[in-house]
C-alpha cells in the first residue's frame, strides 16, 4: 500500500505558486456548486502517521476554500457520554449535512488500529471491524455521500526527521510531545496493522489514497487536486450509485404467513388485567432500578397497524418508569435537517446512555414499510435497508443495549371500529386523519411488507414480538410480560435462554 509514497515526491516553490491560484479558484467554484446542489454530503478522512502533515493540510484546505461550508471534527479519546453508547455513535453525530464538507481528523479507523497495536484486538476481530466499516461507508455512499479517505505516509527515518524539524521550530515545537516520540517506537507495528487494515477497507466505493507526507507542497497539491476532481465528477454525475439488489419476490403458496397465524381472538378480562398490570409494571420498575441495568440500556421499538394501540401500550410502560430515566421518541415524516442526513441518522441521535430507556413510537422500519409501499424511496433504498437495519441493531446489541421490538396486529374490522370511535371522541379526533382512511385501501400491500420485514430483520439479538392486539388488555399485558422477561434474561446473562421459574401467564 505504501510503496508509491516512499519515492521522494517533491514540488518546487515555483510550480506550487503557479498551480495554487487556479486550484483554489476551481475548488471554490466546486464548493459553491456543492452548496447550491444540496444533495451531496462530502466526508473527508485525514489519517496517517504523526508528523505527516495532517493538521497542516486541513489548515491549507481552510485557506483555499470557504470555511463557512467546512466543518472539522477531531477525534481523540472518547468522552464519558460517548463511552456509554456504541462505538459509531459519535461519528454519526458528526456527519456533515448535504451540501457541506466534513473533515475528520481521526475517524472510525483510529480506534481499531490503536487497539490492534496494543494487543486489544485479534486479527480476526480487526477484520470484523473492517467488514463493519465497509458496510457503513457503503451505506453513506448509497445515501448520496462522497467519501474520500487520505492516509499520509512517512518512512521511519522520515518520521523521525519530521518530528525533529517540528521540535526545533519555536512555532511548531508545541506539537511534538513525549507521546509522539513514544509512538515512533511502534512504527513497525503501525505499518503492519495500518497496511492490513487499509487493504481490507480499500473498496471501490470508498478507496484509500496514500499520500507521501515528506514535502508539504506536494502533499497539499495532491489532496487539493484529488478533492477537486472527486467533487467535479460527483456533481457532474448527478445520479447517486446504488448497490445492485435483487427484486423482492414474495409467494405465499398456501395463503399462510406470520400474520395469518396470529390468533386475534385472544382476550383478557378487566379483573385479571388489573392484577397483571400491577404485577408487571412493578416488575419492570424493579428491573430498570437493578444495579446491573446501570451498565445496560433499553431500546423499545413499536410498530403496528394504524389504531393498533401503540400509544396506550407505551403509556403503560412509561407509567412504571422514572420520568428522568426514559425518553419517548415519536417518529413522523423527517424534518428538513433529517432529510439532509443518511436515513438512520435521526435514530442514532436518540440512542440512550447506559441506565436509560428510549421508546420509539414508529421506528427505522418506516423505510421498509410506509416508504416502500407509498413509493417515498427507491426500490434500491428499501431493499438494501434490511441489511443496514440489521447492522444498526447489531451495533446496539454489541454495545450492551437491549433491543425489544413489538408489532401490534389487528384485523381490518377492528381497525374500522376504532377509527369510527376516534371520530366520536373529542380528545381522540386528532388521531384520525384522511391518510389513515386512505391507508386502509393498501391493507394487503402493507401486510406483505410486514411479513418481509419480520422475516428479514427478526434476529437473535433483536427478535420481533408479534402481538395479538384486537384486545387491548391482552396486548398490553403481553408487551409488559415479554419486556420484563427479556430484561431479566439479559441481566442474568441468558438473552436466548428460558427464565428460571417463568410462567406462561396468558393462555390461548
Amino acid at each position: 500500500m505504501f510503496e508509491s509514497a516512499e519515492i521522494g515526491h517533491v514540488i518546487s516553490k515555483s510550480a506550487y505558486r503557479e498551480a495554487v491560484p487556479l486550484l483554489r479558484a476551481a475548488l471554490l467554484e466546486a464548493q459553491v456548486r456543492l452548496h447550491e446542489n444540496k444533495k451531496i454530503p462530502v466526508v473527508v478522512l485525514i489519517s496517517g502517521q504523526d508528523g505527516a502533515g495532517k493538521g497542516e493540510t486541513i489548515n491549507v484546505l481552510y485557506e483555499w476554500m470557504d470555511p463557512r461550508f467546512l466543518a472539522t471534527v477531531a477525534f481523540t479519546e472518547p468522552s464519558d457520554e460517548e463511552r456509554e453508547r456504541p462505538n459509531m455513535w459519535r461519528y454519526w453525530q458528526s456527519l456533515p449535512p448535504k451540501g457541506r464538507i466534513g473533515i475528520f481528523a481521526g475517524s472510525w479507523y483510529s480506534d481499531p488500529i490503536r487497539q490492534r497495536i496494543q494487543g486489544e484486538l485479534s486479527l480476526k476481530e480487526l477484520d470484523a471491524r473492517a467488514d463493519q466499516i465497509n458496510r457503513f461507508e457503503l451505506m453513506l455512499v448509497n445515501e448520496g455521500a462522497l467519501v474520500l479517505k487520505f492516509w499520509f505516509h512517512l518512512t521511519k527515518e522520515g518520521q523521525k526527521k519530521r518530528l525533529k524539524e517540528l521540535e526545533a521550530n519555536p512555532a511548531t515545537a508545541w506539537r511534538v510531545t513525549k507521546w509522539n516520540w513514544d509512538r515512533l517506537k511502534t512504527y513497525d507495528k503501525l505499518q503492519d496493522t495500518a497496511g492490513h487494515f487499509l487493504r481490507m477497507t480499500n473498496t471501490s466505493w470508498a478507496p484509500w489514497v496514500v499520500v507521501e507526507g515528506t514535502d508539504d507542497r506536494y502533499r497539499s497539491l495532491t489532496v487539493g487536486k484529488i478533492l477537486l476532481e472527486a467533487l467535479q465528477k460527483k456533481l457532474d454525475a448527478g445520479i447517486r450509485p446504488d448497490t445492485t439488489v435483487t427484486p423482492m419476490i414474495r409467494v405465499d403458496t398456501d395463503g399462510r404467513n406470520v400474520l395469518t397465524e396470529i390468533n386475534l381472538k385472544l382476550k383478557l378480562d378487566d379483573k385479571p388485567y388489573k392484577t397483571e398490570l400491577a404485577r408487571w409494571q412493578g416488575r419492570l420498575s424493579e428491573l430498570v432500578r437493578d444495579e446491573r441495568f446501570k451498565n445496560r440500556a433499553l431500546v423499545c421499538a413499536f410498530e403496528g397497524a394504524d389504531a393498533a394501540g401503540k400509544g396506550g401500550a407505551i403509556r403503560r410502560i412509561s407509567a412504571a418508569l422514572d420520568a428522568r430515566q426514559f425518553q419517548i421518541i415519536p417518529v413522523a415524516a423527517p424534518t428538513e435537517e433529517e432529510r439532509n442526513q443518511p436515513y438512520l441518522w435521526r435514530f442514532w441521535r436518540h440512542i440512550p446512555r447506559r441506565g436509560r430507556v428510549a421508546i420509539f413510537d414508529r421506528t427505522w422500519y418506516g423505510r421498509v414499510l410506509v416508504e416502500r409501499v407509498e413509493g417515498f424511496c427507491s426500490d434500491n433504498d428499501w431493499l438494501r435497508a434490511y441489511a443496514e437495519i440489521n447492522d444498526f441493531e447489531h451495533e446496539l446489541a454489541d454495545a450492551g443495549i437491549i433491543v425489544v421490538k413489538f408489532w401490534l396486529q389487528i384485523s381490518q374490522e377492528e381497525q374500522l371500529k376504532r377509527f369510527k370511535e376516534r371520530e366520536k371522541i373529542e380528545f381522540k379526533r386528532f388521531k384520525i386523519t384522511q391518510e389513515d382512511w386512505r391507508n386502509r385501501e393498501k391493507w394487503a400491500t402493507y401486510q406483505h411488507a410486514i411479513c418481509d420485514m419480520v422475516e428479514r430483520t427478526s434476529t437473535g439479538n433483536a427478535p420481533w414480538t408479534l402481538l395479538e392486539a384486537n384486545d387491548k388488555n391482552y396486548a398490553r399485558i403481553k408487551i409488559l410480560r415479554n419486556l420484563c422477561q427479556r430484561l431479566e434474561a439479559e441481566l442474568n446473562g441468558k438473552p436466548n435462554g428460558k427464565l428460571a421459574g417463568s410462567k406462561k401467564l396468558l393462555s390461548k
